[in-house]
């Protein structure tokens, strides 16, 4: 690396490789499921599915882990937010965490953010946004 080079914002990225970012949508509602996970696989990444908090837990922990997860606020067995204050426990591994919440109040905001979300998408999703 040349020495007068700028140093890198994006440090905190995973490498850049040619393998695609391993991104794990969580959500119960099948219709939000469907229109997340075309337009991933178009844009060339790897897309994992769960219908529910607990099948998410599971493929956090598998090997290798995905690089994003995409959480429905609201969905069956662990919630959205429970799932980033569980993921934020682990010192092994880091997953940036996106909630997907209808919500739009401050104090549900905040709540997210202090659950250890890393950002927001709200429902209705733009397409262009998620990609």
């Amino acid at each position: 690396m040349n020495a007068n080079a700028p140093k890198n914002a994006f440090s905190w990225l995973p490498p850049v490789s040619d393998d695609p970012y391993t991104i794990l949508i969580a959500d119960d509602d099948l219709t939000s499921l469907r229109t997340a996970v075309r337009p991933l696989q178009k844009a060339g990444y790897h897309v994992l599915i769960a219908r529910d908090g607990h099948e998410a837990w599971e493929l956090i922990n598998d090997s290798p882990p995905p690089d994003v997860a995409v959480l429905d606020w609201m969905m069956p067995g662990y919630d959205g937010p429970e799932l980033c204050r569980m993921l934020r426990q682990r010192k092994d591994r880091f997953i940036y965490t996106l909630l997907l919440t209808a919500k739009t109040g401050v104090d549900d905001l905040v709540e997210g953010l202090e659950s250890g979300a890393d950002d927001f998408l709200s429902k209705p999703f733009n397409l262009a946004e998620l990609t």
